[in-house]
């Protein structure tokens, strides 16, 4: 009985490994109608991410979109393009709410993400890198890739 839950554990342990190795680069990318050089910084994510910048350089409304609060893609994003941990965001985004300040949309997964971003005009999000090297998704346009 040890031997099949060891087993077990080892053939899930291998499963979560390609995820885990595959979203140590994420890839931002955005509707193919967004016209803006690329890569954009992460200074400059980070502020559309934070509702800084509101819109494309054309003008166009900007459409940010994140991965649900648990998802690891999204911790990394947090991590390295906000540089903020989940509380210190949790609190930011409490207090934008004050203000009247809507968090970006939020979607279930990477799937979900690129689906709205190929819809939606002027929207922008992030999944993690596949491939080596990382094979951009179809439809969608890279703007940076975060490391």
């Amino acid at each position: 009985m040890l031997a099949r839950l060891l087993l077990a554990a080892a053939v899930a342990t291998s499963l979560l490994l390609p995820v885990a190795g595959r979203a140590q680069e994420l890839l931002v990318v955005a509707n193919p109608s967004v016209e803006v050089p690329a890569p954009l910084s992460l200074g400059q994510l980070a502020a559309i991410y934070l509702l800084r910048i509101t819109r494309w350089p054309d003008g166009s409304h900007i459409v940010p979109v994140n991965r649900e609060a648990t998802s690891g893609v999204r911790a990394l994003f947090t991590e390295r393009v906000l540089r903020q941990s989940n509380a210190s965001l949790a609190a930011y985004w409490n207090e934008m709410h004050f203000k009247g300040r809507l968090p970006p949309v939020v979607q279930e997964s990477e799937q979900a993400v690129l689906a709205f971003v190929r819809k939606v005009p002027g929207a922008i999000g992030y999944v993690g890198a596949v491939g080596d090297p990382p094979v951009p998704p179809a439809g969608v346009k890279v703007l940076a890739r975060v490391r």
